[in-house]
């Protein structure tokens, strides 16, 4: 396997870069090195007290113009004409949903791509690993397979076999699950003046589109007064950074859900989208790694709220606008097979997803549509607007649709409704 197989792409480099501006070392930095500590902790692998000094220091470094083919200084534009603490800024708000005017964007996205071209990378252009896949011509939702239809030797439907509707026996667990969803007090005791608390799980696309929800859902008189919702997505953070028990992904879930008014015994419903960096390789090696993560969060999440009786799995909305590695197709598209692929392996019993380790999986929306050709099941598309410069991030309109989505499935689904509606 080629060292530049688990390159991140942009968005996190860009990320772990500006967290860092200001700091500054006089002494040369080891580019082979530093490449080798990010992979490693892109990877979820925990790094010792000297290796993160070093890599933190060769992330603020990056920022502040000294790194491979950049100079400068933070504050101040460059040779490439970027004012970094400007673009640290603007980062800043893009990540926070804030919609930005067409000119800070362009500012932004000439940043990221100035960024793409002298980070720690070594994959093939604008930040892609060396082997990634391209994406075939075109590809069908996975809800308008049929059990004929195939992708890499997968059928069709959510559940296989060409069916979106869940086996009998899932359904019985789901009611099970959904039964024992009570208001909580913050030791997790029933209570008649206690909460339920839904949270979300996963990177910066699921953080601006579940922000949104939030701010929609708050609102909807269809929900509970008994519900608080706590966006607990975070930039940067896939669910190879979730894996890690003590990471930084969940000090600052932790810390989110104590801002909000709850505890972690409250939490007893979340929302996790799977996805991870620069995704590469075959659809198996892709999947094989995605899901592995996930069963790991899940393991973290069940421990960290020991009330959690569902979680609402996702995969990514279309890529086919991607510039970069970050996770275009087929990688976004093909993260709807893993949702699927560990509620199967939960239903036939496998013992690394039982209660006592996993809560129940159900499938949230499925999000996916091809582009502007859509979807038979409704009439969802995703057109150019919908995204950031990127071509992964939502758009404000893109934040707006996905939203929508969880709103109405939350709000109506016998899967979901019991414990969300008054």
């Amino acid at each position: 396997m080629k060292t530049s197989a688990r390159l991140p792409a942009i968005a996190a480099l860009f990320l772990g870069a500006i967290s860092l501006l200001g700091q500054t070392t006089d002494a040369p930095i080891d580019w082979d090195k530093a490449k080798k500590l990010h992979q490693r902790n892109s990877a979820g692998e925990t790094l010792n007290a000297e290796e993160k000094a070093y890599l933190d220091r060769a992330h603020a470094a990056l920022a502040a113009g000294q790194g491979p083919g950049a100079k400068g200084r933070p504050g101040a534009p460059t040779s490439d004409g970027i004012d970094w603490k400007k673009a640290q800024d603007l980062f800043q708000r893009e990540q926070r949903g804030e919609k930005l005017s067409e000119e800070d964007q362009k500012y932004l996205d000439h940043a990221k791509e100035v960024r793409r071209g002298g980070g720690i990378r070594g994959g093939a252009g604008r930040g892609s690993p060396a082997n990634q896949r391209k994406a075939p011509e075109s590809l069908k939702p996975l809800t308008d397979m049929t059990a004929d239809d195939t992708y890499e030797g997968e059928d069709g439907g959510l559940y296989g076999k060409g069916s979106n509707e869940p086996p009998e026996a899932l359904k019985k667990s789901a009611e099970a699950a959904l039964a024992q969803i009570k208001p909580l007090d913050a030791e997790g005791k029933p209570s008649d003046s206690g909460r339920i608390v839904l949270v979300s799980i996963s990177m910066s696309n699921a953080t601006q589109e579940f922000s949104f929800f939030k701010g929609i859902a708050d609102k909807d008189n269809r929900k509970s007064d008994k519900l608080t919702i706590v966006d607990c997505a975070q930039g940067g953070q896939a669910m190879a950074q979730w894996v890690p028990e003590d990471g930084r992904p969940w000090q600052e879930a932790m810390n989110r859900i104590e801002r909000a008014g709850v505890t972690p015994e409250q939490v007893q419903v979340a929302w996790i989208k799977l996805a991870n960096v620069a995704p590469y390789g075959s659809m198996k090696e892709h999947l094989d790694k995605l899901e592995a993560d996930t069963t790991e969060v899940l393991h973290n999440a069940k421990k960290r709220f020991p009330n959690l009786r569902i979680a609402y799995l996702g995969s990514r909305i279309w890529a086919g606008n991607a510039t970069g590695g970050l996770n275009p197709e087929p990688y976004a598209y093909e993260g709807a097979f893993s949702v699927r692929h560990l509620i199967q392996k939960q239903m036939s019993g496998d013992e690394s997803l039982a209660s006592a380790k996993s809560p129940l999986l159900l499938w949230g929306p499925y999000l996916w549509a091809e582009g502007e050709k859509g979807r038979k099941i409704d009439d969802l598309i995703y057109v150019k607007a919908d995204f950031a410069g990127d071509g992964v991030h939502p758009s404000q309109s893109g934040r707006e649709k996905v939203a929508k989505q969880l709103l109405e499935f939350f709000a109506t689904s016998p899967l979901a409704k019991g414990w969300f509606a008054n």
